[in-house]
């Protein structure tokens, strides 16, 4: 097991101590010219390199730190179902069509991804189930409303209502109100999948380099060069794959892509708390600062909750999380918190995917906003589509409405911060 920590995130996730030494793949040295050049590590810049190598289109993927340091190797594994709003609250703003579309766009990215992980053998530990909870009274209307029309409209029928008892019963807890249980979808181990995907792209084909931050984009004689302290990359086309992180690099981006610090803490193996999620599904609440949280294989609960809407670390992440653990689950007041960590999450204004072109040949994709484990594996599957020659499916995502945030780079971290305190000051009223 290794103690190494990123300097992007803190704190050795479980999902690192359960690995050990990950793979390590060269830092770029010298110049090179490929295809498209690809600025970002995660789930959908490597998803995209795979595809894109095994098409024969060659392409090279710059990663600033190591795979997996970013939320791609840290979130919290859970694949939920369609897009990031219920599809009756998506279809009020964008029409049925559009909704209907972008949901089975998500199912299908959804299948895509236990097919990937299947075809190469990827032991991502994959387990069925998940539950979104009330966290107040009088939501039950709206969450029988949700199993029916995932059912009628969408042709879903994986939602069922679950009233108090029953949420009770399945949480093994008597805090929250109500429920929907979905058996179409499930939770991983998002840092096994990270792992086996890198490693499905290398031998694909595509050239990966870790440890090289690019530091410049500059575009000269129809090209676009990607600048770094030991080399350079010269590519036709270039994908930002940098969510969270994107800093300075790209201003667009940077103005519609906010990082937001999401921690989560891993207890000892919950043996004598059998009651615990017995179904072992996984669950996310209605808060608008969601907390959400799983059973692991070996029968840890994984419980995320705490978000910080800055760039600041906060401290003694361990026992904020642990209030929440005893909030939902006083019984647990005693066991042991082996692991606790945080990391970045990108999110946008309107919680859609942010898709653009914004150079010249230079598409942006992220801002998952907590849902990006499938969303982001297909976005990067779904681009090297359209390098290739067809992906309508990435037209719907690039059609919606996403905003910039209020006050440019600049502002945007106090405004949001006063807009989503006040947020989380309703989330516990």
């Amino acid at each position: 097991m290794t103690d190494w920590q990123s300097p992007i995130a803190p704190g050795v996730s479980w999902y690192q101590a359960t690995v050990g030494e990950r793979p390590s793949y060269p830092a770029l040295d010298g110049s090179r010219s490929v295809d498209v050049a690809i600025v970002g590590g995660g789930f959908t810049g490597l998803q995209a390199a795979y595809t894109l190598a095994r098409r024969g289109i060659s392409v090279a993927l710059l990663e600033a730190y190591r795979f997996g340091d970013g939320a791609s190797g840290r979130n919290g594994g859970q694949f939920g179902t369609g897009q990031r709003a219920w599809p009756e609250d998506l279809e009020a703003k964008i029409g049925f069509e559009r909704s209907k579309a972008l949901f089975d766009m998500a199912e299908a990215a959804k299948h895509y991804l236990l097919d990937f992980a299947a075809e190469h053998d990827i032991d991502m530990e994959y387990m069925p189930g998940q539950m979104n909870v009330s966290h107040k009274p009088g939501h039950d209307k709206e969450y029988r409303a949700n199993a029916e029309i995932a059912a009628e409209r969408y042709g879903y029928p994986h939602l069922t209502y679950m009233d108090r008892a029953e949420t009770a019963e399945r949480l093994g807890s008597s805090h929250y109100h109500c429920g929907v249980r979905d058996t179409g979808t499930g939770h991983i181990h998002p840092l096994k999948l990270l792992i086996g995907l890198a490693g499905s792209a290398q031998a694909a084909g595509a050239e990966l380099y870790e440890m090289t931050k690019v530091t410049r984009l500059r575009q000269a004689g129809g090209k676009t060069i990607l600048e770094t302290a030991r080399g350079s990359v010269s590519a036709d086309r270039v994908l930002l794959a940098t969510n969270a992180h994107v800093d300075k690099l790209e201003p667009v981006t940077a103005a519609h892509v906010m990082p937001i610090g999401s921690f989560i803490a891993a207890t000892e193996p919950l043996d004598d708390h059998p009651r615990v999620l017995s179904g072992g599904e996984a669950v996310a609440d209605s808060r608008f600062v969601v907390r959400y949280f799983r059973k692991t294989r070996d029968n840890r609960l994984l419980f995320g909750g705490r978000e910080v809407y800055s760039s600041k670390n906060p401290e003694d992440t361990a026992n904020f999380i642990r209030e929440q653990i005893v909030e939902t689950y006083p019984e647990l007041k005693t066991v042991r918190i082996t692991h606790a960590w945080g990391g970045y999450v990108g999110i946008t204004m309107s919680r859609h995917p942010f898709v653009r072109e914004v150079m010249p040949g230079v598409t942006s994709i992220g801002g998952y906003s907590g849902h990006g484990v499938m969303l982001s594996n297909y976005c990067g599957k779904l681009y090297a589509d359209r390098i290739a020659g067809a992906a309508p499916e990435l037209d719907g995502l690039e059609a919606l409405d996403v905003r910039g945030f209020p006050g440019g780079r600049r502002f945007r971290d106090p405004l949001l911060f006063l807009a989503l305190t006040w947020f989380a000051l309703r989330d516990r009223l």
